[in-house]
């Protein structure tokens, strides 16, 4: 059964993140919200547990999962990054945008796309999400928490507990979260792509 965290989305408490970081690097995955919706998470490395997110979501194997950073910095560690696609990631993270790159090697190959060799990339605007991340010390390996046949996210942390206490290490629950997933810009092509259009504005993009 899952623990459940009641953390201030403004002023998250150190001790329920510290808590919720000792279960990610114990092997479990965790439902945490972001500025667009609430998402599933894992270690980077956690091969077992990346495969429990699959499981919940039967998800293929041609799915982009999304790695979750702090800052620009850590992007690059992870992603193909020229100076182009740099300046508007500057512009439009933090916020409510999935950036897909090439990977770099530090991108285990099991996370990249089969063929294209891919990986979304992901600086949320949400505090919890940020101390999670600082506390964590490494990007979080993430999925949108959509479960199968339905449409839209998971908002509401106590249907999260309820559906899926059984698969989940943690609930963290920081109140509602935005209904629309992120907005979805393919950048491994000269002109930036946008995949899916969520909640982020696109003008300057499309």
């Amino acid at each position: 059964m899952s623990q459940f965290f009641d953390i201030h989305p403004d002023n998250p408490q150190p001790r329920l993140v510290r808590r919720a970081v000792e279960l990610l690097r114990a092997g479990e995955v965790i439902a945490y919200p972001t500025d667009s919706s609430y998402a599933l998470g894992c270690l980077v490395g956690d091969k077992a547990a990346m495969e429990r997110i699959r499981r919940i979501r039967r998800l293929d194997d041609k799915h982009n999962f999304t790695l979750v950073c702090r800052d620009l910095s850590e992007i690059a560690a992870y992603a193909k990054v020229d100076n182009t696609a740099f300046r508007l990631l500057k512009t439009y993270t933090p916020g409510p945008y999935t950036f897909i790159f090439k990977a770099t090697h530090e991108v285990p190959r099991r996370l990249q796309h089969p063929k294209r060799k891919t990986i979304g990339i992901r600086v949320p605007d949400h505090r919890v999400t940020q101390a999670l991340l600082d506390e964590l010390g490494e990007p979080l390996m993430s999925s949108t928490l959509i479960l199968p046949g339905e449409s839209l996210p998971l908002n509401d942390p106590e249907e999260i507990r309820e559906r899926l206490e059984h698969e989940l290490g943690a609930v963290i629950a920081a109140g509602a979260c935005s209904p629309e997933p992120t907005t979805v810009v393919d950048m491994t092509a000269e002109v930036p792509e946008v995949l899916r259009q969520g909640q982020g504005e696109i003008e300057a993009l499309a």
